[in-house]
């Protein structure tokens, strides 16, 4: 039987699905805005900065041009060791990224629920935090000689400090009204936790993890230091030890492409986990 002009099938709304496509090409045609005016900057730096360095206002032997260090980059893809860096750094960051939040959730959330391991361990925590991180270094090597455990150990710990920070913060400020509307519903300690403060403490936690992993990236550098034979802080050295800026810069711009991927990573799953917020440029 035909079904009249008229008549809906049932299930469907007039107009949602409509709705959705256009949220999401509005969310498309914001992100693809967001992409073009965060990549106008960067491109008139490299133009202006190549621009001077062939006038010869930067001389090369201290600040070569842009397409001198995209060589130096393109020479080490080539003959496969640029991978090899790549390839150890990020491990090193990622497994002491791993590592530091883990201890951080763990101490942190013992902090933060309980008032007196906030007094037994924040104040040593605190103590420690003040430490330069360079300070840990002949310390590591000591203790853990120059293998990977030192270097995972001394990016664990720069992790480690915001996490734990963030954690702290943001289980400390959850609304205590929402605590107390939770327990006249009859809400035991798990469920307590589970729905009202990890939910509300969750955005804070989040931006410990994107800082967390930026002072990953940058006590790599450190932990490099400890007699390594690859890595991308190990080419900083090399660099260094050979008189070659280009070197040098190609692996402080490496570094910063790859904790800008990693970053956005991370923004993704901060987005998609506070989707339920109604949060100010949020489409």
């Amino acid at each position: 039987m035909a079904k009249n002009p008229g008549e809906v099938t049932a299930g469907y709304v007039p107009g949602k699905s409509t709705t959705k496509t256009k949220a999401k090409e509005r969310r498309k045609g914001a992100r693809l805005q967001g992409l073009v005016l965060g990549s106008i900057l960067p491109i008139l730096l490299i133009l202006l900065w190549e621009l001077l360095s062939r006038l010869g206002v930067f001389p090369s032997y201290q600040l070569p041009s842009p397409t001198v260090i995209l060589a130096t980059i393109a020479e080490l893809a080539q003959d496969g060791s640029l991978w090899t860096h790549i390839g150890i750094t990020t491990y090193r960051v990622f497994a002491g990224f791993v590592l530091g939040t883990v201890v951080a959730l763990i101490l942190g959330s013992l902090v933060g629920f309980y008032k007196k391991a906030e007094q037994l361990f924040d104040p040593m925590i605190q103590a420690f935090r003040s430490i330069p991180s360079l300070a840990w270094v002949p310390l590591f090597i000591l203790w853990m000689g120059i293998g990977e455990t030192s270097k995972v150990t001394m990016i664990a710990v720069g992790v480690f400090f915001p996490v734990y920070l963030n954690i702290v913060s943001g289980i400390l400020g959850v609304d205590r009204k929402l605590i107390e509307v939770g327990k006249m519903y009859g809400l035991n300690t798990f469920t307590l936790i589970r729905k009202i403060i990890l939910p509300a403490s969750l955005p804070s936690f989040l931006v410990g993890l994107r800082s967390g992993l930026g002072l990953g990236w940058m006590f790599v550098v450190a932990a490099e230091l400890m007699g390594a034979s690859k890595g991308l802080g190990y080419l900083l050295v090399l660099g260094q030890n050979t008189l070659s800026p280009e070197t040098i810069i190609a692996s402080i711009i490496l570094f910063a492409i790859i904790g800008k991927l990693s970053d956005w990573i991370l923004k993704i799953v901060e987005n998609r986990s506070l989707h339920w917020q109604d949060r100010i440029g949020k489409s």
